[in-house]
Formats: C-alpha cells, sequence, structure tokens
C-alpha cells in the first residue's frame, strides 16, 4: 500500500503545499517538495475559509445565549399538559 502511494505522489498531479497548511499531519515529502497526500491542489481548499482536511486548525464554535420570557415559557408549558 505504502509503495502504490508514493507512486500516486509522485505522478507530479499534486500540488505543493501552502503557509496555511504548515502543522497539518496529512502533509507528506515527496521529491523535495511538501504536498498534501489528500487534495490535489491545497490552496484552492483555503480559498473559503478553513480548509475541512485540516488536522491543525478547529472550526470556532459561538454559543449563544437565547433569553427565554419566563410568561411564555410557562403558557407553552401549560398548553403540553
Amino acid at each position: 500500500m505504502q509503495t502504490n502511494k508514493m507512486a500516486k505522489l509522485n505522478e507530479g498531479a499534486f500540488l505543493p503545499v501552502i503557509d496555511k497548511c504548515e502543522g497539518c499531519d496529512r502533509i507528506v515529502e515527496a521529491d523535495g517538495n511538501k504536498i498534501c497526500d489528500t487534495y490535489l491542489n491545497p490552496e484552492s481548499k483555503w480559498r473559503l475559509g478553513l480548509c475541512n482536511f485540516a488536522t491543525h486548525a478547529k472550526p470556532e464554535v459561538k454559543v449563544v445565549k437565547v433569553r427565554i420570557n419566563p410568561l411564555k415559557a410557562a403558557k407553552r408549558a401549560s398548553k403540553r399538559n
């Protein structure tokens, strides 16, 4: 399997990684170039924001606390019975 994977990487279809990819676990060095073993063109994955294959960057999750009117909550609860 390793030889088959390296043969695929040595074909030359993969483009080198960009600076945003540094630190990712999917980077492989082949022929002196650092390339992504998952995607052909890493630059296009970062064009719209965060790369979905990136192992070193996680998306930020924003938690929004919603304020509920206690009178409306009581009415809704009484309708369920």
